[in-house]
């Protein structure tokens, strides 16, 4: 299949899913309400594309209905910021994720993160109030967004380096462990 096609295929099973019948209006009735990841990229996506890696589901607002799977690429042809930056903050976690898994060190850096990604994380109640944040989770999402911005990556003291540890491993990876479905080869 050519990409014209596939891109024909998507337009066509949205819209046949959607209350509107162009692809203007249809692209705003959906939102992202999924995501897996299938480390083995064998899976296909709505529109024919095979080798996905991030499998999204989408609902339909209006009406209820879901698309799945779609893959980000046919996404981002919906042309709207908030779904891409869905999309940009549940890679980053699943990179994170996999990071964590394979015991890096992890760095506060844009390999990994982002200002959009540790907002997230506040958002969503990841960080949460404890005796060391003065019992303010806001304190902990502050103090991550400082580091992360510092430019000099080696001024970070060896204290901050602790609490920026125990920050991803008492708050950020159970958060990502909990979230995140990864599909392995026996299907799980």
């Amino acid at each position: 299949m050519n990409k014209q096609t596939y891109y024909d295929k998507l337009i066509k099973t949205v819209i046949e899913a959607s209350e509107a019948k162009t692809w203007e209006s249809a692209v705003c009735e959906w939102e992202i309400f999924d995501c897996e990841e299938d480390e083995d990229c064998s899976t296909e996506c709505i529109c024919g594309h095979e080798g996905l890696k991030y499998l999204y589901t989408i609902r339909n607002r209006i009406n209820g209905n879901i698309l799945f799977p779609i893959g980000s690429s046919c996404i981002k042809k919906f042309e709207r910021f908030d779904l891409n930056e869905k999309i940009s903050i549940l890679e980053q976690m699943y990179n994170l994720l996999h990071a964590v898994d394979r015991g890096e060190r992890i760095e506060l850096t844009s390999k990994l993160f982002s200002s959009n990604l540790l907002l997230y994380f506040y958002k969503k109640g990841v960080f949460k109030p404890n005796y060391y944040n003065g019992f303010d989770s806001y304190n902990d999402y502050e103090f991550m967004l400082k580091m992360f911005r510092k430019r000099n990556k080696n001024t970070i003291s060896q204290d901050h380096h602790k609490k920026i540890n125990a920050i991803i491993i008492k708050a950020i990876k159970p958060y990502l462990r909990e979230t995140l479905k990864v599909r392995k080869r026996n299907g799980n």
